[in-house]
Order: structure tokens, then C-alpha cells, then sequence
């Protein structure tokens, strides 16, 4: 006697002959259907879109001994003729009329002007600023530094990730109502920060948080040139942020039990129905009893 293979099928199937359409099934398999899609989609995106994890350490990101700077800011009053950015730290760095990778646009018929530049900046204490420095004796009768800021940035660019981070926090930081000749100071505490993504590449930038002041300059009773002053430190705690991607094998298992599931509570809702369908034809033929 051959044995039937067939016999180890545990989903038997019923002629078609056999079984009942109705309305109400019908109904029930195109919502579930219609639920099942929209779960499948829901969790597609779910899946796709890693989750973003933080944690803080001790940390120097990569070594990197120094960090790259970007600024924009709109002078409204100063000529580009005599704007210029100087840079200082706490390791002898003095460095007055910065001009590499520096673009300066006249603005309002020349009044104004429009300072954007790149540069790096060692990892200790220090600051940057704009000012009129560099012009030397060539300098305004009226030094105004009143102001818009745009961008004044640190590291790689970050502001496309899924982080609630603040790498540009000064942006949009209008004084262009302060007073004439008075100098602007940000104080800035700044955070390194790493992101990586699933494929375990970094890039490095740095969050920071600013405090602010706006006074007239002086020094034991001379004038002080005004500037837009950027001070700066570097925290030691770095914040790491990292993609986490679940496992393929649960989005399967999720998938089954979105299908798995929503077949067997459609099919106890069906049957339900049809059940009180066929109580209510017996009650109304007087077949109850």
C-alpha cells in the first residue's frame, strides 16, 4: 500500500460547491483586506525608517584636534571694505582679517554687507569675531554692528537627521535694533556630537547653547572698538546618536501576525453575523422552539 502524502495536508479544502457566499462575508473580507493593507504599509515605514538612539560619554570624537566653523551674517550698517574676522584660543592662536574661503556681498547700496566664511578653529577655549580690526587705521568714523545671523555652525552638517539637536540655534537671531558702536558678545558652550547611521558611518558635528550680551565698549576708560564677539568652550561629554534598524526576521513575524490575526477575527466576525443572520430567519419563519 503506497502511502498518500496528500494525508499530512492540515489545510483541507471544501469544494466550492459546499460552501455559502454572503453578503455580509463579502463585506467583511474587503475590510479586512483593506485593514490588512493598511497595516502592512504602516509597518513597510515602520521598518525602514530606523529608530534613533542617543548616549552620552567622555569622549574626543575621532581625534580631530581642530573643528570647522561656518558663519552668515548680515551686517546692516558696515561696509564689506572694512569687515573682517579675527580668530583667538588658549593656545597662542591670534589671527586678525581672516580672509580664506571668505565671501563678503554689499548690501543695501553699499551700506551693508553680507559676511559669510569658513574656518577652523583648535579644540580648547577661545573665541572669534567680527569686527573692524584688520582695517587698521583706515577705520569708520561710525562703527554699527547691527546684525542678522543666519548660520553659525560646527562640524559636518546634521540638520537633515531625525534628531531634535540644536547645531544652528543662532539662526534667524536678529539685533539689528541694538545701539550704535555697542558690541555683541555669544557666549557658547559647545557639545561634540557623532551620528551614525545603520551602515556604521559617522559623521561629527557639535551641538551648542548660547547666552548673550549687548554693551558699550570700553577699557579703563577708553573706547574699544565694537565687534560681534563669538567666546567659546568645548564640553568633554560627547552625545552619540546611532540608527538601530529592527531585524528582518520580525518584520516577517509582525506580517503574519497582521495577516494571521486579522483572518481569524474576520472570520469570528463573520460567523457571528451569520449566525444572527440565520437565528433571525428561524425567528421569523416561528422555528425557534
Amino acid at each position: 500500500m503506497v502511502f498518500d502524502v496528500r494525508r499530512l495536508d492540515i489545510y483541507r479544502k471544501v469544494p466550492k460547491d459546499l460552501t455559502q457566499p454572503t453578503l455580509a462575508g463579502a463585506l467583511v473580507s474587503v475590510l479586512s483586506g483593506l485593514f490588512i493593507t493598511f497595516l502592512l504599509v504602516s509597518e513597510f515605514k515602520f521598518f525602514v525608517s530606523p529608530e534613533v538612539v542617543s548616549e552620552l560619554f567622555v569622549d574626543n570624537p575621532g581625534e580631530v584636534e581642530r573643528l570647522n566653523v561656518k558663519i552668515n551674517i548680515t551686517l546692516l550698517k558696515m561696509p564689506c571694505s572694512v569687515v573682517g574676522l579675527d580668530i583667538q584660543d588658549e593656545m597662542g592662536r591670534h589671527e586678525v582679517g581672516y580672509v580664506d574661503n571668505t565671501k563678503k556681498t554689499p548690501i543695501n547700496k553699499g551700506i551693508g554687507c553680507q559676511f559669510e566664511t569658513k574656518f577652523s578653529i583648535n579644540k580648547v577655549p577661545g573665541n572669534f569675531h567680527v569686527s573692524t580690526h584688520a582695517a587698521g587705521r583706515q577705520q569708520p568714523a561710525n562703527v554699527d554692528f547691527s546684525h542678522i545671523i543666519q548660520e553659525v555652525s560646527f562640524g559636518d552638517d546634521l540638520t537633515e537627521k531625525s534628531i531634535n539637536a540644536a547645531f544652528n540655534p543662532l539662526k534667524g537671531k536678529d539685533k539689528s535694533g541694538g545701539k550704535a558702536e555697542n558690541s555683541h558678545d555669544y557666549y557658547m558652550k559647545i557639545v561634540p556630537t557623532i551620528y551614525e547611521d545603520v551602515v556604521g558611518k559617522q559623521n561629527i558635528s557639535y551641538q551648542y547653547t548660547y547666552a548673550y550680551k549687548s554693551y558699550m565698549s570700553s577699557n579703563h576708560g577708553h573706547r574699544v572698538l565694537p565687534a560681534i564677539w563669538f567666546r567659546y568652550d568645548i564640553s568633554p561629554i560627547t552625545v552619540k546618536y546611532h540608527e538601530k534598524r529592527a531585524p528582518f526576521y520580525t518584520f516577517i513575524t509582525t506580517i503574519c501576525a497582521i495577516v494571521g490575526g486579522t483572518f481569524t477575527v474576520a472570520g469570528i466576525i463573520d460567523a457571528m453575523i451569520f449566525t444572527a443572520s440565520e437565528v433571525f430567519k428561524k425567528a421569523e419563519l416561528g422555528k425557534l422552539s
